[in-house]
């Protein structure tokens, strides 16, 4: 509690030494960098916006630093992924932002996680115990770009909400980005028909969501319960299911390390594919170039040219 007061007083300070904010219609914070990506394609230049966590980060795991807390003292939307991914950092940013408007309940903050549908969603009580386990369901909803058009959906809603004088705008980008989105998807699931019943191991219990699109089946994971680094003897045992059931590809974020997955890959053997861990929103990318880059890797792994 003491550490929490000491950092609201921090982000405090931040706040007001600040330099007078820049003039946008609307100005948006999305804690990751794929929601910041979506809010960009429905906003255009009517909206300024600002992505948290980095794709080279953990999304569990950022650091809530005083900067961050500054962003959403001036924002006038927060765009939260919610199931508790960000459940470890973002609390306190919210508390040493200093600004009602985007707290937990009010019309500035928005839980994209309500606008899509939820997969492993437990049927009995977790604790942490079983690892990382999200109670609400997986929160790793954005690998899916049906999923992501309908958190984009929900965006569009909350943007004529609070800015209502450039809805027409909003509806406009959305129907730009839906026809492009929905063009693309169908190209991505062209090259990568052949993943259907294919057996692959996976790092994180990342791929509920893109297993569920594409029709792979996810065999094993690399962490013997979510957020706990492998363990030799776990790993031992995935490696026996891979060669068991012919695993054909190992998938892991860029964010965790490689020794294990390269290790069991070569095992196997198996193609080992990293996924890129989100958009590089800050350096121009945008949510269809992420996905199209992480389709391509799936591809050149499926046809045993990963790495």
């Amino acid at each position: 509690m003491r550490s929490l007061r000491l950092f609201a007083a921090l982000c405090a300070a931040v706040v007001c030494f600040a330099a007078a904010p820049a003039h946008a219609e609307l100005k948006v914070v999305a804690t990751l960098p794929d929601l910041a990506a979506l809010a960009k394609a429905v906003g255009g230049d009517k909206v300024d916006v600002t992505s948290l966590a980095l794709p080279t980060q953990d999304p569990h795991f950022v650091d809530a630093k005083p900067n961050l807390a500054l962003a959403l003292n001036r924002a006038d939307l927060l765009i939260a992924a919610g199931l508790d991914l960000e459940i470890g950092w973002l609390p306190t940013l919210q508390v040493g932002a200093r600004n009602n408007r985007i707290q937990t309940g009010n019309d500035g903050y928005l839980d994209a996680s309500r606008l899509v549908n939820l997969q492993e969603v437990p049927t009995t009580q977790v604790d942490r115990s079983q690892g990382d386990v999200h109670p609400g369901g997986n929160p790793h909803y954005l690998y899916d770009p049906r999923q992501a058009l309908a958190v984009a959906r929900g965006i569009e809603a909350r943007m004529s909400q609070l800015d209502g004088k450039n809805a027409a705008t909003y509806k406009a980008n959305l129907a730009k980005f839906t026809q492009e989105l929905q063009a693309a998807q169908a190209g991505w699931e062209k090259r990568l028909a052949g993943l259907k019943g294919v057996p692959v191991i996976a790092y994180h219990r990342t791929t509920a969501y893109l297993q569920d699109w594409l029709g792979f089946t996810t065999i094993a994971f690399l962490e013997p319960k979510p957020g706990i680094p492998p363990n030799p003897s776990h790993v031992a045992q995935v490696l026996a299911q891979g060669k068991a059931r012919k695993a054909r590809m190992v998938l892991k974020e860029d964010y965790y390390p490689d020794s294990i997955a390269k290790l069991v890959a070569s095992k196997i053997p198996a193609s080992l594919v990293t996924l890129p861990g989100g958009t590089d929103f800050r350096g121009g990318q945008t949510y269809l170039q992420r996905m199209d880059l992480m389709v391509s890797r799936l591809e050149q792994g499926l046809t045993g040219k990963g790495e």
